[in-house]
């Protein structure tokens, strides 16, 4: 795995001092299935609360699956000019500033070896598709696989092209395979060395070892300066999990699995309901 150095004793030394300074909480927000519905569509009440939060100087962070090109537009909706997003899964973090020649830089990649995984799942899940964000930040697919989550067009190759390929995020995906099938597919391939979550339909995502949207919230944590009392996560899905117990207060989605619902400090309503419109507004009370 490569990446920057996790912070060390300076950050934390920093951390203590910084601390004092924090007036505000640090908010992670999952996308799909937390601001959007499974449509793609945020709400007006959602849209509204999460701009209240972020003028009120609360450090909003978008922490998502989606890769870049599909977070940013999520940063516009909400009106977050200035701060951090973490997407694909915590493999890659962006500084948001307005001073920037972009309006964002990437201050980390955390890149693996995608081989091992990809040919220990190729001939286990039926009719399965590949797509790779490599280390440039371009997405290459077999099959002809576009998704929106990708943020940009994916270059088609075949399969052994991506197995020489660095990688900040591997999807599977199946439209023959079921979420069943795939958690076999992961338990028979006895995957190691990367960290992964299945997605609420036949959707496999793959990050690099021990990269979660928790490890890389911690380091925006630290950077900032936010204690860690002062944290809040709201998601739905299986990669949301750390995230929810990473933060002081964890809340998942109302209609989240048992699962996810589990690892929340307390559960919302659900996305078609605005729940997280709701504890939005709550950090303003």
């Amino acid at each position: 795995m490569t990446g920057h150095a996790v912070p060390g004793i300076d950050d934390r030394l920093n951390d203590r001092t910084n601390a004092t300074h924090a007036t505000g909480n640090l908010v992670a927000l999952d996308v799909d299935g937390t601001l959007v519905d499974h449509d793609g569509r945020m709400s007006d009440a959602v849209r509204t609360a999460a701009r209240d939060v972020v003028d009120a100087g609360h450090d909003v962070v978008i922490a998502t699956g989606r890769s870049l090109g599909a977070l940013l537009p999520v940063v516009e909706q909400i009106g977050l000019t200035r701060g951090f997003g973490v997407c694909s899964n915590g493999g890659v973090t962006v500084r948001i500033d307005p001073a920037l020649a972009a309006g964002y830089e990437v201050i980390e990649r955390e890149t693996f070896n995608p081989a091992p995984a990809l040919n220990a799942l190729r001939h286990r899940i039926p009719g399965a598709r590949f797509a790779l964000e490599d280390a440039d930040g371009n997405f290459l697919s077999t099959e002809r696989f576009q998704d929106s989550s990708f943020g940009i067009e994916a270059r088609g190759v075949d399969f052994h092209h991506l197995l020489h390929s660095r990688a900040v995020r591997v999807v599977v995906n199946s439209v023959d395979a079921s979420t069943e099938d795939f958690a076999a597919a992961i338990g028979e391939a006895g995957l190691a060395g990367v960290t992964y979550s299945v997605g609420w339909t036949a959707w496999l995502d793959i990050a690099a070892a021990g990269v979660t949207k928790a490890t890389a919230l911690e380091k925006v944590r630290r950077r900032l300066g936010t204690p860690q009392s002062r944290t809040v996560a709201v998601g739905d899905g299986s990669n949301d999990i750390d995230m929810l117990g990473w933060a002081a207060r964890g809340v998942a989605m109302g209609q989240a699995d048992a699962v996810v619902r589990a690892a929340a400090n307390e559960v919302a309503a659900s996305v078609y309901d605005d729940g997280a419109a709701a504890v939005l507004r709550s950090l303003l009370a």
